[in-house]
C-alpha cells in the first residue's frame, strides 16, 4: 500500500484548470471541496496564479480542494509548482491542518490582492464578466 497524504491546493493544481495534470500524473486523486480557516489573504501573481498567505486575526476563507496524494509524489508535485509557491500547514475551516501550497510573502509584494473573492475560481470568473 502507497503511503499517501492530503494536500490543499487553492488555485492552478484545482480540477480542470492548468496544472491539474501535475497532481494526476504523481497519482493524486480528488477528495472533495474545501475552504480554509478564516486567516488567509490571497494574491493574484500577474494573473497566472494565485499565491495564499495565512495571516492570524484577518483575512477569510479561501476556497480550496483537498486531493489524496502519494507521499513520493509530492516532491515531483512541488519541483513544477511556480516559484515563489511552497507546501507548508493549512487551516482548513474545522480547525484541522493538512498540507498545502502555499506563497512565500515576497511573491505577493506588488501584486493584486484578491481576498475579497474566497477564492482563485471566484476571481477568474469576475474576469469573464
Amino acid at each position: 500500500m502507497t503511503a499517501t497524504v492530503h494536500l490543499a491546493v487553492n488555485g492552478t493544481l484545482m480540477r480542470g484548470l492548468e496544472l491539474n495534470p501535475n497532481l494526476l500524473r504523481n497519482g493524486a486523486t480528488f477528495v472533495r471541496e474545501d475552504a480554509t480557516d478564516a486567516c488567509y489573504r490571497i494574491w493574484s501573481i500577474d494573473d497566472r496564479h494565485p499565491a495564499m498567505i495565512r495571516t492570524p486575526g484577518e483575512g477569510t476563507n479561501v476556497a480550496l480542494e483537498i486531493w489524496d496524494v502519494p507521499v513520493t509524489g509530492l516532491a515531483n508535485i512541488l519541483q513544477s509548482e511556480p516559484p515563489g509557491l511552497a507546501i507548508g500547514k493549512v487551516v482548513l475551516r474545522d480547525g484541522s491542518i493538512v498540507l498545502g501550497v502555499l506563497g512565500e510573502p515576497f511573491l505577493c509584494q506588488g501584486k493584486r490582492e484578491i481576498t475579497q473573492y474566497g477564492g482563485w475560481r471566484a476571481y477568474v470568473a469576475s474576469k469573464r464578466t
